[in-house]
């Protein structure tokens, strides 16, 4: 072996230890054009020794029903006592395999740590139910389980990528670039009529809540605001960080409050 030969292979070697310690190692194991979901992603039913079970993986469709569910604990005892995030101590979600029919429920708990989500009507399909929770002493945690509602479902294509969409009246605009496993910043601004909205509520602590889904698999974030709400009205510019696991398409339901009433805006971002 050349003297040349030796220096570019210990370059090379050299090179690929440097990438490696700053976390810019290839994966090839991965195929090429596929996500690699990072853990945490709330597509599991058990995770930290924690498990979600519920009393039905079907539910029927066309009317509002209770699902009911159980965190247990490494003991494998029903968990009873959670932290408050975001002034609740269950964030419970519960989206389509297509990314429509998003609900965001806050259940009650009985003694025995069975908790019911009122689960407003459900169309034909497969869903997936999230359980959002930080137990006492733990992590913040997220658990899902599917679901079936019986009948012939009408999927609808998932709506094109754009910077603002409308919602009762609002326009709801979205800038950033966020890149996959990185918490970037996203900046949302709120209007009506072409004018800034500064009449925004107070929303769960905060004067906007931020939940997404990938496309494919439905895969869970929870966008955290940066600034927590006042006594006093907020808007028309709010700021989250975007820790997304994966590239590709995801749905944005933003959720603020004017008035007393409660808005729901949808947008699809992509993540590079």
């Amino acid at each position: 072996m050349s003297k040349h030969v030796r220096s570019t292979l210990l370059a090379a070697a050299t090179l690929a230890v440097t990438l490696t310690a700053c976390g810019h190692a290839s994966h090839p194991s991965l195929t090429p054009g596929m996500d690699h979901m990072a853990p945490g992603n709330g597509l599991s039913a058990a995770e930290d020794g924690y498990r979600l079970t519920a009393q039905a993986a079907t539910l029927p469709a066309a009317h509002r029903t209770p699902y009911r569910f159980t965190v247990t604990g490494r003991n494998g005892e029903p968990v009873t006592a959670f932290t408050v995030e975001q002034t609740k101590r269950m964030h419970f979600y519960a989206i389509r395999s297509d990314l429509t029919g998003f609900q965001h429920l806050h259940p009650t708990m009985a003694a025995d740590g069975t908790w019911t989500a009122d689960v407003a009507s459900l169309t034909p399909g497969a869903w997936r139910m999230y359980a959002s929770f930080a137990p006492v002493g733990g992590k913040d945690v997220v658990l899902s389980l599917p679901v079936t509602v019986p009948g012939t479902p009408a999927k609808a294509p998932l709506p094109a990528a754009a910077t603002s969409t409308q919602v009762d009246g609002y326009t709801v605009t979205v800038t950033g670039h966020p890149m996959a496993g990185m918490a970037d910043p996203l900046n949302v601004s709120v209007t009506k009529a072409g004018r800034p909205v500064t009449d925004l509520q107070p929303y769960l602590g905060t004067y906007a809540h931020l939940t997404a889904f990938h496309e494919g698999d439905s895969a869970f974030a929870h966008l955290h605001p940066t600034v927590e709400a006042t006594a006093g009205r907020g808007g028309p510019d709010l700021a989250f960080h975007a820790d997304l696991s994966a590239s590709g398409n995801w749905r944005l339901f933003l959720q603020f409050q004017t008035a007393g009433t409660l808005h729901t805006a949808a947008v699809t971002l992509p993540v590079a």
